[in-house]
């Protein structure tokens, strides 16, 4: 037995899938997060009464800070892909930050009650009114919990963003070549069909 047969095996199979599991992960939180803040900020965070009438409010007319930044988490997914090196580290840090900012905005809404009264106000045609008999609904916490999962994509990108695959060469700007010298009416033709201007100079 020669020492050749001691020689591990490359890992480079195995850190490239590993990579692309952990890719896969992010994409999933970022989506699964999207989905639980843009749902729960078109749901009812508060309601009340303004006299006789009925009042509630989304967490949308409440903040529109958790569904803006879930949206950017989403556009933050799709850079991923499209940038290396510092650029993903970037990419990582505005994830974090945008999911951390959407809990932050979901748990102060939680309570709000501005914009109920703004809605009672509308209601009775009466500035400075206020609305009674208010409830808060659980929506808020689900928005915070999709926050919470947007940053942990974020945390996961900074983790491991360095080792994902990038866009193939084919997404990237083409280069100019340079054209080639027709001497025969066959080059010609041959330089018609790769696209090539034999004209140029």
């Amino acid at each position: 037995m020669t020492a050749a047969d001691h020689t591990p095996a490359p890992a480079a199979p195995a850190t490239s899938t590993a990579g692309r599991r952990t890719l896969g992960v992010m994409l999933l939180l970022t989506v699964l997060s999207a989905v639980l803040v843009l749902t729960a900020a078109g749901r009812d965070w508060a309601e009340g009464r303004a006299g006789t009438l009925d009042v509630s409010v989304t967490g949308g007319k409440i903040s529109e800070l958790p569904g803006g930044l879930a949206l950017v988490g989403l556009a933050a997914a799709v850079a991923v892909f499209a940038v290396r090196g510092v650029g993903r580290l970037a990419v990582g840090a505005l994830t974090l930050l945008a999911g951390l900012g959407a809990a932050a905005a979901s748990v102060a809404g939680a309570s709000d009650t501005a914009a109920l009264d703004s809605a009672a106000s509308g209601k009775l045609a009466l500035a400075g009114s206020t609305a009674t008999e208010v409830s808060h609904s659980a929506w808020p916490w689900v928005a915070l919990a999709g926050g919470l999962l947007l940053a942990l994509a974020g945390l996961i990108t900074l983790r491991y963003g360095r080792g994902w695959p990038a866009m193939g060469s084919r997404y990237e700007a083409p280069t100019r070549k340079a054209p080639v010298k027709a001497d025969t009416p066959g080059d010609l033709w041959k330089a018609l069909d790769r696209g090539e201007d034999p004209t140029a100079v």
